[in-house]
């Protein structure tokens, strides 16, 4: 995962995650973690979390809004929740979270190094550094709401925090990766989500330094009184106005463009990926999961969305230019792309739980299997063929009372079947 900066397009949406959804959020984020722990341990874990590509794909399979800002509270809050019975046996804690969560964040370090033994004073002063730097070092017109600080007993740490823009109806999402960090001021973010608001001012940018070193040098010059009669006397003067179609300066830079419509469209998903995925489902469905995991109730639909799970634990960051297509595993909680498939979902979490639960005794089968469905759906992609994506919604839409589909607007009730049309489980 790359520790490089960008940003993203995130439209600010409020409301609160159902309870139905969130205790499912919550153990199949946890399974998920752990699964990547397992197998790439815990610094990858945390180079994951801080790739906002990544992060928005991890929300989405979890049948979170694909595309919103709420996937930020959620995800951290579904971590925080899941995570914390087994901070002892994997070594990861989350911390802080929305609003007064966030406050409580130096404490909650604090305690935790008392416990485990890294310096939770350290840790507490970063926590508070990283905030501070987004909100005033950073002026881009957000305002800091969400700090989530997630640490390892090594005291490696990640930090995911999010602002909003409230004209705008737009949120920006900052991540931090402690790993090779050498300075707070100088290029310090893994990645900084969010919406483009043109030139701003950012002195965490290491092309900012002469910049900080004037500012230092003026005020030991004119003093802050100083410093405010120079200002009052230059604030009438307009600054010169960039070209409308001038390119914003900020290097090659990630940046996830995050679209208003709450629909899943053909353009948000990259088709041969999701080809692939079904393929994979349907040539190793049989072979590696009903005859190996032996979970009631796994059939086609629900290897399917084992599929795109399997691609969050196991995927390279480049797989995730296309978080929409996650969605397409558990749907979403307001209607879009199709109400989530309760049924589905929890078969999902019982056949992962099966495989976490086996290889912590040592037997790393089913782990296994479902890494090779994600790598059968790589190979798989380039000839792959399949519907389009509006068919695959249209035929989730059809199905979502069968799978069990419920959204924030209820239960879906049935829906005539055309003739002739064939059930699968």
């Amino acid at each position: 995962m790359t520790r490089r900066s960008g940003s993203a397009d995130l439209p600010l949406h409020g409301g609160r995650v159902p309870r139905w959804l969130a205790d499912r959020m919550t153990r199949l984020g946890a399974l998920m973690a752990e699964a990547i722990v397992r197998e790439y341990g815990r610094d990858e874990f945390l180079r994951r979390l801080a790739h906002p590509f990544w992060f928005q794909s991890f929300g989405a399979v979890m049948g979170m809004d694909w595309h919103s800002s709420g996937i930020t509270t959620s995800v951290i809050g579904a971590l925080k929740r899941g995570l914390a019975p087994l901070s002892n046996e994997l070594g990861i804690h989350v911390c802080g979270g929305r609003g007064k969560h966030s406050r409580a964040t130096p404490g909650e370090l604090v305690a935790i190094g008392e416990r485990v033994g890294f310096d939770g004073a350290a840790l507490a002063g970063a926590s508070r550094l990283v905030a501070k730097v987004d909100s005033a070092a950073v002026q881009d017109g957000f305002d800091l709401y969400l700090h989530g600080f997630v640490v390892t007993d090594d005291g490696q740490w990640v930090v995911v925090q999010q602002g909003m823009n409230g004209e705008r109806r737009q949120a920006r999402r900052y991540h931090w990766l402690s790993e090779n960090l050498k300075s707070f001021v100088d290029d310090p973010h893994a990645a900084v989500d969010g919406p483009g608001q043109g030139r701003i001012v950012n002195l965490a940018d290491h092309r900012a330094q002469a910049s900080r070193l004037a500012q230092l040098e003026l005020l030991g010059t004119l003093g802050p009184d100083g410093v405010a009669r120079e200002f009052s006397r230059i604030e009438g003067r307009a600054a010169p106005e960039p070209p409308v179609d001038a390119p914003l300066q900020l290097g090659l830079l990630p940046h996830l463009v995050m679209p208003d419509h709450h629909d899943v469209r053909g353009s948000d998903v990259v088709t041969r990926r999701l080809h692939g995925a079904l393929a994979a489902a349907a040539e190793n469905g049989p072979r590696d999961f009903t005859g190996l995991l032996q979970v009631p109730g796994v059939g086609a639909r629900t290897v399917r969305a084992l599929a795109m799970v399997a691609e969050v634990v196991h995927g390279t960051p480049c797989r995730f230019s296309d978080p929409a297509r996650f969605s397409l595993a558990h749907g979403g909680k307001d209607r879009h792309p199709f109400p989530v498939p309760t049924r589905v979902y929890d078969h999902t979490i019982g056949v992962l739980k099966s495989a976490v639960e086996n290889a912590r005794l040592g037997r790393d089968e089913q782990l296994s299997a479902i890494k090779r469905l994600d790598e059968q759906a790589r190979r798989l992609e380039r000839h792959a063929r399949g519907p389009s994506v509006e068919q695959y919604i249209a035929e989730e839409r059809l199905r979502s009372h069968e799978y069990g589909g419920r959204s924030v607007f209820g239960w879906e009730p049935p829906a005539a079947a055309p003739v002739g049309h064939k059930k699968a489980s």
